[in-house]
């Protein structure tokens, strides 16, 4: 069984940073690809982010290019995800999930941005 905790949200000005950190339990996390996904209200599950096991290929949403950096540690089985440029459309809950049969998922780190 793996369990993972998303930290690292909270209230940011427009145009701020938040780092957002998904730790997980278990050996076999540095052996799957790692996606941080957010919902908004009254909005579908949005991908935002993927990272391989091994850090080798990296995919984002248009919405996030240039602004959103995702990592991971696999020693301390922690991704990442650092946001800059933050906009208020940014505003969700941010939601780690493991790539691993059946799918993993955390409850998530409510993000914030005021305008």
């Amino acid at each position: 069984q793996v369990q993972l905790v998303e930290s690292g949200g909270g209230l940011v000005q427009a145009g701020g940073s938040l780092r957002l950190s998904c730790a997980a339990s278990g050996s076999i996390f540095a052996i799957y690809a790692v996606s941080w996904y957010r919902q908004a209200p009254g909005k579908q599950r949005e991908l935002v982010a993927t990272i391989t096991s091994g850090g080798g290929i990296i995919n984002y949403a248009d919405s996030v290019k240039g602004r959103f950096t995702i990592s991971r540690d696999n020693t301390k089985n922690t991704v990442y995800l650092a946001m800059n440029s933050l906009k208020p459309e940014d505003t969700a809950l941010y939601l780690c999930h493991l790539h691993c049969p059946p799918g993993y998922w955390g409850h998530g780190t409510q993000v914030n941005v005021s305008s």
